[in-house]
C-alpha cells in the first residue's frame, strides 16, 4: 500500500517540475516557483512516507524532513534549507501581488527542486522502491 503511495507521490512532484518549467518559460515565474515549491513537498512526503511517517501539515512535513532526513545527514543538509526557502517563496508567489518573484528566482528554485526531487528518487531507489 504505502510503496503505491510513494510512487504516486513521486511522480506528482516530477509532473510539478514540469509544469514549473513550462510556467517559467511562459512568463508565469510566480506560479512556477509554487509548482517547484511542491515538487519539492511531495518528493519530502514520499521519503517521509518510505519510513511509514505521514504528516497533514506542511510545516510538519518540512520539519520531518529536517529531523529524519537532514540532521541525521542520511540527504544532503542543504535540501532541508532548500525546502524551507522554497515554501517562504511559495507563500509569497500564492499569495503576494502578481509578480513579486522574478523569473531569476524562480529559475533557481526549479534548479533547486530538479536537485531535490533527484537525490529523494535515488534515496527511494536505494530503499528497494521503484518508479
Amino acid at each position: 500500500m504505502a510503496s503505491t503511495e510513494v510512487t504516486d507521490l513521486v511522480r506528482k512532484a516530477r509532473e510539478s517540475l514540469k509544469a514549473a518549467e513550462l510556467l517559467l518559460e511562459h512568463g508565469f515565474a510566480d506560479f512556477s516557483a509554487s509548482r517547484s515549491y511542491y515538487a519539492m513537498f511531495y518528493a519530502a512526503e514520499a521519503a517521509l512516507l518510505s519510513q511509514d511517517l505521514t504528516f497533514s501539515k506542511h510545516s510538519s512535513v518540512i520539519s520531518a524532513f529536517g529531523q529524519y532526513f537532514a540532521r541525521p545527514e542520511r540527504m544532503p543538509k542543504h535540501l532541508h534549507r532548500y525546502l524551507l526557502d522554497a515554501f517562504d517563496l511559495r507563500q509569497v508567489s500564492d499569495y503576494d501581488a502578481p509578480g513579486a518573484i522574478g523569473p531569476e528566482r524562480a529559475r533557481l528554485t526549479l534548479a533547486r527542486a530538479k536537485e531535490f526531487v533527484e537525490v529523494v528518487t535515488d534515496f527511494l531507489k536505494q530503499q528497494g522502491y521503484k518508479e
